[in-house]
């Protein structure tokens, strides 16, 4: 079978491995010349421990899975199995964590709660005051800036794939797409994995999809002189992922709500050390469109604050700051939006901020729905 995967982020990418694995011939057209969108703009974290219950984490569980084999084949992905730690500061958010690692599902996610020593026993890079850590060993990251050409690498090697930079894919036709240089594609199967590009021909093919843009603010240091052995995350996160909903944190956020600036911009601190001993620092969420254009430095002041108190050192200089926007679905219990929208083409959009986590499973799901 011809697939033609349209978008080369990693959302496209993952299906592109998919349909090569299955030994399908695969073109995959891009309009960048390399992707620039929410895969380069993120974490780079493979987030098993604050999913929803249900398919969201069976998705997560499944791509982490995934994501492990992919990088025995492809180590330039920088897949690696590090974990995370969420670092509890006062009372009410240890409750929250204690209530976590005492439901039924708490092993399924690899959850386990640590005293202030266990934690600086297993990330020595720690030497903030908290209270104690939510270890999740299930969590993993990957290097999201060359995660995609380390992957597009591979499948040239197969000999059945067709990277195409620079085209935008302008209308799709009962035998594959038409791309903005007047070429046409042939194609057994159209799989448009378009990310937050939601007009144009997605509009004109799709109408109106249940997806909703969502924009972030992120920063990355130079290189620290310190390895952090895990991924590390505050507090505030219990507010922002699903896995952690229930009394406990509906006490934290009426009897400990969160101060103005991480409040405006409804933040949490995730930071993930690189290959490189960089940290990547985020983020914030902005749901209004119109987006603002500019990023703010409040913002910024907050994580670097945050940051330093629980690394118990300062950071090292700002590299780099960005803004991004990704597609997410508007149902919190869609995992992603997939729809098939001709006989010959499908739709795959919309997994928020679990498109680096759950990428691989969404697009082996994809594969089988559309008869792979």
């Amino acid at each position: 079978m011809r697939v033609l995967v349209v978008g080369g982020g990693v959302l496209g990418t993952m299906h592109a491995w998919q349909a090569v694995s299955r030994g399908h011939d695969v073109v995959q057209i891009e309009r960048e010349q390399q992707a620039r969108g929410a895969s380069v703009r993120n974490f780079g974290l493979v987030w098993v421990g604050g999913r929803a219950p249900g398919e969201e984490l069976a998705t997560a569980r499944r791509a982490r899975e995934l994501w492990a084999e992919i990088g025995r084949q492809v180590p330039g992905v920088g897949f690696r199995a590090n974990g995370s730690l969420t670092l509890v500061r006062t009372p009410l958010e240890m409750a929250v964590a204690s209530d976590v690692v005492s439901r039924p599902d708490a092993a399924d996610r690899g959850l386990k709660l640590l005293a202030p020593d266990e934690v600086r026993a297993l990330n020595p890079g720690l030497g903030g005051e908290f209270l104690g850590g939510l270890h999740c060993s299930m969590d993993a990251a990957v290097e999201p800036r060359v995660a995609q050409p380390a992957l597009r690498q591979h499948l040239l090697a197969t000999g059945r794939y067709t990277w195409l930079p620079g085209r935008e894919v302008r209308a799709l036709l009962p035998h594959g797409v038409r791309d903005d240089h007047g070429d046409a594609h042939e194609a057994d199967l159209v799989l448009l994995c378009t990310g937050a590009a939601l007009g144009g021909l997605v509009r004109e093919i799709a109408g109106e999809v249940p997806v909703r843009r969502v924009r972030l603010q992120m920063m990355q240091t130079d290189p620290l002189d310190t390895v952090l052995t895990t991924s590390v995350a505050d507090g505030d996160s219990f507010r922002y992922y699903p896995a952690y909903r229930g009394s406990a944190l509906d006490a934290l956020n009426a009897d400990q709500p969160q101060s103005s600036v991480p409040a405006e911009h409804k933040m949490q601190l995730l930071l993930v050390q690189r290959l490189d001993g960089s940290l990547t620092i985020g983020d914030t969420h902005e749901y209004a469109e119109p987006f603002t254009f500019d990023v703010d430095s409040a913002p910024y002041e907050h994580l670097v604050s945050v940051a330093e108190s629980l690394l118990g050192r300062p950071l090292s200089p700002i590299r780099r700051r960005w803004a991004g926007v990704y597609a997410q679905h508007t149902d919190p219990a869609a995992v992603v939006h997939r729809a098939r929208i001709s006989d010959n083409a499908w739709l795959v959009t919309g997994p928020g901020g679990r498109g680096m986590t759950c990428s691989p499973a969404i697009a082996e799901r994809t594969a089988v729905e559309a008869g792979l």
